[in-house]
């Protein structure tokens, strides 16, 4: 079944960093937004880009990962209706992340001079701007409260709860990007990750099929947390 087509417009004004604008701030920004439709592993920008504007996610999900010495770590996944790019856009520096498609995916291009003569002319819009960053600020203090508790099989157990998409029975999880990736997102090494999945999958919680994680009951999986687990040297 196709996806409806959206005008720039129309989709801004549903996005509730936009809600501060009027028709014709919105109609200002939409006239120089362009669309950009993703396949799943397509780079939108990398690492030392210099920022053009910010991007808005109209469907699809898109990861930033960070990457250094060959190795991948997952910082965030950016679903529809949000927003990625602007802390960059605003301190006009290089890009220190690389955002890629996590799955088939459309995004908005708004240009950061658009966004800053709008900020300019619409003070409740650019209180709006500042509160987003913020509550991404918040967000990232609750994360790494929420890695810095627990065992790794909790932590694990936690983003799996979390990116279920629902309160109880069964569920299925893809994980954004690569295992080791997702590991490193959550202060596990590779081998740690893989030996919790397997522990999981072997107690009949759930089944591991490439990125693929069927959880077969989410209030089973969430009562194994806080069972203690084999300490291991490096873990």
């Amino acid at each position: 079944m196709a996806r409806p087509e959206l005008t720039p417009g129309v989709f801004l004004s549903a996005v509730p960093l936009f809600k501060a604008l009027d028709q014709a701030g919105l109609a200002r920004l939409a006239a120089v937004t362009t669309r950009r439709s993703l396949k799943r592993g397509e780079r939108v920008f990398s690492k030392g880009d210099l920022p053009t504007g910010m991007y808005v996610v109209v469907y699809g999900e898109v990861r930033l990962l960070a990457r250094r010495a060959g190795r991948e770590r997952l910082t965030g996944v950016v679903g529809a209706g949000r927003a990625f790019g602007e802390p960059v856009m605003f301190l006009e520096r290089p890009a220190v992340v690389d955002a890629e498609a996590a799955t088939d995916a459309l995004v908005l291009h708004v240009p950061k001079e658009a966004v800053f003569e709008e900020i300019e002319r619409n003070p409740v819009f650019a209180r709006r701007m500042i509160a987003g960053l913020a509550q991404r600020i918040e967000a990232m203090v609750h994360e790494a409260e929420r890695q810095a508790m627990g065992s790794g099989r909790d932590r694990l157990i936690d983003y799996l709860l979390r990116n279920a998409g629902a309160d109880a029975g069964p569920a299925l999880v893809h994980l954004p990007a690569a295992k080791a990736a997702v590991a490193s997102h959550l202060h596990l090494t590779p081998e740690h990750f893989s030996r919790i999945l397997h522990e999981l999958a072997s107690d009949g919680l759930l089944e591991v099929k490439g990125r693929r994680i069927e959880v077969r009951d989410l209030q089973q999986l969430a009562n194994a947390a806080g069972k203690r687990e084999p300490e291991r040297k490096g873990n």
